[in-house]
């Protein structure tokens, strides 16, 4: 059953800064046997992948309506799944591999800004989120609402 969209949640993949991942790396964290290293969940977390380039990657199709299909549904924040959509940006660590930080590059600030905005026309009731507004967690290593009101989104 599908339910209506309620929240576009940001990440991070809490990646060292300047190393880019894969559509197919993320693929076997989330889905893989957690014998094998992965969650074992039966979809990614996220439905789109911002590169280091700001290249956008689509990881799950939606047909971009205001309602979560169920086979829409990714796996980036628990308990809200089934209401919200996710974005990641490759990064969010520090070199150590270990310390939250907005790694952000140029190219992914300037396409995060672009998917927020776009994501926020066609939505203007969906609420953009850091994923450590609803989890006990850096992840997207910056202040999600702050860098709203930068760009001009008030919420």
């Amino acid at each position: 059953m599908k339910q209506e969209l309620k929240y576009l949640v940001l990440h991070c993949t809490a990646t060292p800064e300047g190393r880019d991942v894969s559509a197919a790396e993320i693929r076997r964290w989330h889905t893989s046997p957690v014998s094998a290293g992965g969650r074992g969940w039966k979809q990614v977390g996220y439905t789109d992948l911002v590169h280091l380039n700001g290249s956008v990657e689509r990881l799950v199709a939606n047909n971009e309506d205001a309602w979560v299909d169920p086979w829409e549904i990714t796996n980036g924040a628990k308990g809200y799944n089934s209401i919200s959509r996710h974005i990641v940006y490759a990064g969010g660590v520090a070199a150590d591999g270990k310390t939250p930080k907005d790694t952000r590059t140029a190219a992914q600030k300037a396409a995060l800004e672009k998917y927020v905005k776009d994501f926020h026309t066609a939505h203007p009731k969906v609420k953009i989120i850091g994923h450590n507004q609803v989890a006990a967690k850096a992840c997207p290593s910056f202040d999600v609402s702050a860098w709203l009101r930068e760009i001009g989104i008030n919420q």
